[in-house]
This record gives C-alpha cells, sequence and structure tokens, in this order.
C-alpha cells in the first residue's frame, strides 16, 4: 500500500511540474507577442511622424487637392490616438494606408512635386518604414500564432484555462483592394 501512495506522490508532482513548465511556456509566448507588438508600435509612430511632413511638402504644390490631404491628416489623427486594442489599430492603420496610397496617387498629377528633394526623401522614408511594419507584423502573427496554437491545444488548453490565458488576435490586411492582384497592361 505504501508503494501505491509514493507512485501517486510521484505521479502529482509530474503533473504539477509538467503544468508550471506549460504555464512558463505561455507566459513566455504572451511576453514575445507583446515585444512585437511594441514593435509594430514603434515602427507606426515613425510612420505617423513622418506624415504630417509629407503632408506640408504636398500642400506646397497641390493647394487644391484639400480633401485628400485632410483624409491622410484624419487617418492619421485617428491612428494615434492610444487605448485601441490590437484588432482597432490595425483597422486603423490600414484606413492610413488607404489615405496615404491616395496622396501617393495624387502626386502623379504633379511632375515638379515628383522632382521635389523633400518629397522624394520622405517617400523613401516612408516606403522603408512601411517595409520595417511589414516584417515587425510577420514576427508579431508568427508569434501569435505559436501562443494560439498553444493555448487552443490539449493539454496545454487546460492551463491556459486555469489561468485565463487568452487567444491573441492576428494584425491583418482590411483593404479587400489590397488582397487583390493588380492588374498589369503593357
Amino acid at each position: 500500500m505504501e508503494w501505491f501512495f509514493v507512485a501517486l506522490a510521484i505521479i502529482i508532482v509530474i503533473v504539477i511540474l509538467w503544468a508550471i513548465a506549460q504555464y512558463n511556456r505561455l507566459i513566455t509566448l504572451r511576453n514575445l507577442v507583446q515585444e512585437a507588438w511594441r514593435q509594430i508600435d514603434v515602427e507606426l509612430q515613425r510612420r505617423h511622424d513622418l506624415i504630417p511632413n509629407l503632408v506640408e511638402t504636398v500642400k506646397g504644390y497641390a493647394k487644391h487637392e484639400r480633401e485628400t490631404l485632410e483624409a491622410v491628416i484624419q487617418a492619421r489623427s485617428v491612428a494615434v490616438e492610444p487605448g485601441s486594442s490590437h484588432a482597432q489599430q490595425a483597422k486603423q492603420e490600414n484606413v492610413l494606408s488607404q489615405a496615404l496610397g491616395r496622396l501617393f496617387a495624387l502626386a502623379e498629377n504633379y511632375p515638379d512635386l515628383k522632382a521635389n528633394q523633400n518629397f522624394l526623401e520622405l517617400q523613401r522614408e516612408l516606403a522603408d518604414t512601411e517595409d520595417r511594419l511589414a516584417a515587425s507584423r510577420r514576427i508579431y502573427n508568427a508569434n501569435v500564432r505559436s501562443m494560439n496554437t498553444k493555448v487552443e491545444t490539449f493539454p496545454t488548453s487546460v492551463v491556459a484555462g486555469m489561468f485565463s490565458i487568452t487567444r491573441e488576435d492576428y494584425f491583418e490586411v482590411q483593404d479587400a483592394a489590397v488582397r487583390q492582384t493588380p492588374n498589369v497592361q503593357f
């Protein structure tokens, strides 16, 4: 009978050690997701800082294109508001991306603007920032995938449920136009 209690104690210790290891892994994954989100935040802030300079440069050349410029400024104002969830911020950033796309399309109508060094430099910096943002989003989404897989698969899901560790949201493109294949004509 004594060996039964020893075996039971060993099994309980193993289960407790396993639960602790799974909990620690979930916390590590949650911290990786949060770190990845902070990197996105850094790149978004850089993007938000570049936009006013870009708008001011364009204003001098495209004075009668007020609606497009105001749309960019409004989208930026909404995007920089604190307190948004990851999903809300992703939607706000998608609106800003669309407004910036219209701004760059507008610039095509002004050859002098396209040749302006300040505009070209801002456009290049914004393109670099967009590339870094895309890389940060990929890292974030990879971390979210790992986290969600752990949270949803058994038996780790039991530990996640015990400690209220939940799924994270992916950073997704909401704009249907971005998802479409471009039409190329020669």
